[in-house]
């Protein structure tokens, strides 16, 4: 991986121009560390792959605000960086860094919001979706008497499609806008290259790397 030097004041070059170290910065302070570790050694190299950690993150939210511009999107204006609630269950579907650049800036969700509603969603996608995850929708009383939705369920025991198509064709559109923002910032992040110190945390050019989500 190509690097610029420190001494520019850059965290990277996104696409030749330079992203401020100081961004990076203001992401640190606001965002205490959770390690835990009091060893000199361990502590420094927590502290080395927190700030890789947060360049990714300021990286994304400058690829995000530059991908609104083009798109002529307007994000909400963004707020000063601040401690992040970002939900497990996003941590565990996006992996740790997209989970927390949603959370953190608007420009990355308002992509996302975009993205998710350009996706073509076939009525016989949903359709196929209801009919292969018949115990997904049956109705409460059936619920309640066991049944089972693949052996022996009446057409009564299951919601109709009429009533779940909207929340269905939803969360597919949602799904495939989630993908969508992946293969983007894939092929984003090829145009940036990172100052020493900031390189992205899985990286095994540094001899702190490690991958995890």
């Amino acid at each position: 991986m190509t690097h610029v030097h420190p001494s520019d004041g850059a965290a990277a070059v996104v696409h030749g121009e330079i992203l401020a170290e100081e961004r990076v910065d203001a992401l640190l302070e606001a965002v205490p560390a959770r390690d835990r570790e009091t060893r000199p050694d361990a502590l420094a190299r927590a502290e080395r792959q927190r700030r890789r950690w947060a360049t990714q993150i300021v990286v994304a939210d400058e690829l995000a605000r530059r991908a609104c511009t083009e798109r002529g999107l307007e994000p909400s204006a963004q707020a000063a960086p601040h401690v992040l609630a970002v939900d497990e269950a996003d941590v565990a579907d996006l992996g740790s860094i997209v989970a927390v650049v949603l959370a953190y800036s608007p420009a990355a969700r308002t992509l996302l919001a975009q993205l998710a509603d350009e996706q073509d969603l076939p009525e016989a996608a949903v359709r196929d979706y209801y009919d292969r995850n018949r115990d997904r929708f049956l109705t409460q009383d059936a619920l309640r008497r066991g049944v089972d939705p693949f052996g022996g369920a009446a057409p009564a025991d299951f919601l109709p499609y009429a009533d779940v198509r909207e929340g269905i064709a939803h969360g597919l559109r949602q799904a495939a806008g989630r993908r969508a923002f992946f293969a983007w910032l894939d092929r984003a992040r090829a145009g940036v290259v990172y100052a020493v110190g900031h390189e992205h945390p899985g990286d095994p050019s540094h001899p702190d790397h490690e991958h995890r989500h």
